[in-house]
């Protein structure tokens, strides 16, 4: 009899602390606000890329808000100062996707953009732009050569 009833205290002890937990999870704004300020700074750096690689044609992107990991991963980093946000982009009626590397500051304005593109504009545009920084392509094409053996 004694060990039933120290069985049923340890067994509504850990109950009531089990929706004590859950209640404060559920109930803590910061991960909704969080997300929130993570979904309001992929939104502008969309924008931004548009702005910077697009010249009036429409991208298509894989970024933290619409993620394909056929395509790659993509992440958004808070830093100290700001934000990183990396995904991939491309033009439509183009079948190569390019990755990208965003840096953005504590506003939201862009700090640097690093792409791995080959288009003549966005190579000539970072020559005129400091943000914007343009790796190419290793010459055997997208992606490296695996010759190893399975």
């Amino acid at each position: 009899m004694k060990h039933r009833v120290i069985r049923l205290v340890i067994a509504f002890a850990i109950g009531i602390f089990l929706a004590f937990y859950a209640f404060e999870r559920i109930s803590d704004p910061e991960p909704a606000m969080q997300r929130a300020r993570e979904e309001a700074v992929v939104l502008a750096a969309r924008e931004i890329l548009g702005s910077m690689v697009a010249f009036d044609e429409q991208l298509q992107t894989v970024d933290p808000l619409a993620t394909d990991r056929a395509i790659g991963k993509s992440y958004i980093y808070p830093t100290d100062d700001g934000w990183e946000v990396s995904g991939h982009y491309r033009r439509l009626g183009s079948d190569r996707w390019h990755p990208f590397l965003m840096k953005l500051d504590s506003n939201i304005q862009l700090v640097s953009l690093l792409v791995r593109d080959d288009d003549e504009k966005v190579i000539e545009a970072a020559r005129n732009d400091p943000t914007l920084s343009v790796a190419a392509y290793p010459r055997s094409g997208n992606k490296p050569e695996d010759n190893s053996d399975h």
